[in-house]
């Protein structure tokens, strides 16, 4: 495929590497989408995911808690071939960072280290005291409920625990959001793989790349409202076209 080609061509030619992902690349890892028939807005009311809702009613914190015992909120979801490909990118000095909307911890396992991965919803393999901010580990937080405290609190001071992603109603983590936008306008190649590009201000992102004078190239299944900026369009599975990209970098 000519565009494997071209993509694989625009990555060997590049410095400077962003790759951005959203959902599509880790519901090949059997995560499914939030919004999609099976996510978990099938499920549960979003209602109770705002961050008001979770401050004010002990009720929907129980719900939270209940929820994340169960799996819906954290899973044994492993790498799939698109985050290997994205490590490889990392191990041959391509990769400036990987900017997500995904909460999965899924590209420090496939091996990007945790300083280059900014993550734009937060990470839901960790839970803050909304008082003292500490973090601890999900799975120390959740022993805890399967013990029967329904609505854990923060051992040190009694404050509210939270898994530390990014619920409706908050704003994005400014830090990294500024970091990310930073980082974008100031690469050569930003690829987005996997995210339908209509989910703001994350969305924002490709364009302060772009506005800088990156190349964009976008891998998803679906069209997005920015394909017409896109050097390099490709629709298809993640990992399966990711793979044969990365085959064609390593030949060269």
């Amino acid at each position: 495929m000519e565009e494997i080609e071209r993509l694989a061509q625009l990555i060997i030619e590049s410095q400077k590497v962003i790759v951005f992902t959203g959902a599509g690349i880790s519901t090949e890892s059997g995560i499914p989408d939030f919004r999609s028939p099976g996510g978990i807005w099938s499920r549960y009311d979003p209602e109770d995911f705002t961050i008001q809702k979770f401050l004010s009613s002990p009720a929907a914190r129980k719900t939270i808690w209940k929820m994340s015992v169960e799996g819906g909120l954290l899973t044994e979801a492993e790498p799939n071939l698109a985050h290997y490909a994205i490590a490889e990118l990392y191990q041959l000095g391509k990769l400036d960072c990987v900017i997500t909307q995904n909460i999965d911890n899924l590209h420090q396992k496939a091996g990007v280290p945790e300083d280059k991965v900014f993550e734009l919803h937060g990470n839901v393999g960790w839970v803050v005291c909304l008082s003292c901010r500490r973090r601890f580990p999900m799975p120390e937080v959740l022993q805890k409920i399967k013990e029967g405290i329904e609505v854990p609190d923060c051992p040190d001071c009694q404050g509210i625990l939270k898994p530390d992603a990014v619920f409706f109603g908050e704003a994005l983590p400014q830090e990294t959001l500024q970091e990310a936008i930073r980082r974008a306008q100031n690469c050569d190649l930003f690829i987005v793989i996997g995210s339908t590009l209509v989910i703001y201000p994350a969305a924002y992102i490709p364009t302060y790349a772009g506005e800088a004078g990156a190349t964009l190239a976008i891998v998803n299944l679906t069209p997005t409202p920015f394909d017409h900026y896109a050097e390099v369009v490709i629709r298809g599975k993640a990992g399966e076209i990711m793979s044969r990209v990365m085959e064609k970098v390593r030949l060269s």
